[in-house]
């Protein structure tokens, strides 16, 4: 197809197409004349995969050339592939709130209970501890009561992400999905959790509310009598 039905099937104007050309996320056409290129459905699969990780994943260019340049890279493991594209995605903290130190030695104990095989250099771990030094400075450190519970429902739902990456034989299709899996996974996720949130607040309070308002009519009912 020529551009313009690229950009058809893609939902992806044309200047943007070419801007993804020139900074090497999508592969250029095949020339079939000094003026013409010819794209086939692997750009309009890569023009998706490059959209679904600015428009859902939220990453910026320079982030998705360092994903798809991990994705790209067959000859590395798999496992080392999911760390490159964690680098990419995980943002870094401009400032570090008080209390880092400490925060940095509780993420490293609830690393330890679990058993989790990761070091400080994860840009997560760094990230998990200016989260914790962040409640601790607004009088919220009780949070980490809840930690483990955090940590191992993460564990279901990484082994989850893996088992659905998993279903693909082919390794390089393996590699995207977990990419993929990493990048919107982490939006599916945040979606899931305000959806729980709700149906949790419902079940938690409503039914208080509900109780409440079932006594306060008893006592009326009592006076009125």
């Amino acid at each position: 197809m020529r551009i313009g039905e690229l950009s058809r099937e893609t939902g992806v104007a044309i200047p943007t197409i070419k801007y993804y050309v020139r900074e090497g996320l999508l592969p250029a056409g095949r020339l079939t004349s000094p003026n013409q290129a010819s794209y086939d459905a692997g750009h309009v699969r890569r023009l998706r995969l490059i959209r679904g990780m600015i428009d859902v994943g939220g990453l910026s260019v320079s982030a998705v050339r360092d994903v798809l340049a991990a994705v790209d890279s067959p000859e590395e493991s798999v496992h080392k592939v999911l760390g490159a594209a964690q680098e990419a995605i995980t943002p870094r903290t401009a400032a570090a709130p008080e209390g880092m130190e400490e925060a940095r030695r509780t993420v490293a104990e609830v690393i330890r209970r679990r058993g989790w095989r990761v070091g400080p250099e994860n840009p997560s771990f760094e990230k998990l501890a200016v989260a914790l030094a962040t409640l601790r400075g607004i009088a919220h450190g009780d949070f980490e009561e809840v930690v483990d519970d955090y940590a191992e429902a993460c564990e279901q739902v990484a082994a989850a992400d893996l088992a659905w990456a998993g279903r693909n034989a082919e390794v390089d299709g393996l590699v995207e999905r977990v990419v993929v899996g990493t990048v919107l996974g982490d939006a599916v996720l945040s979606a899931m959790r305000r959806l729980a949130h709700v149906e949790a607040s419902a079940r938690r309070f409503e039914s208080l509310a509900e109780g409440a308002g079932a006594e306060g009519a008893g006592v009326e009912g009592a006076g009125g009598r």
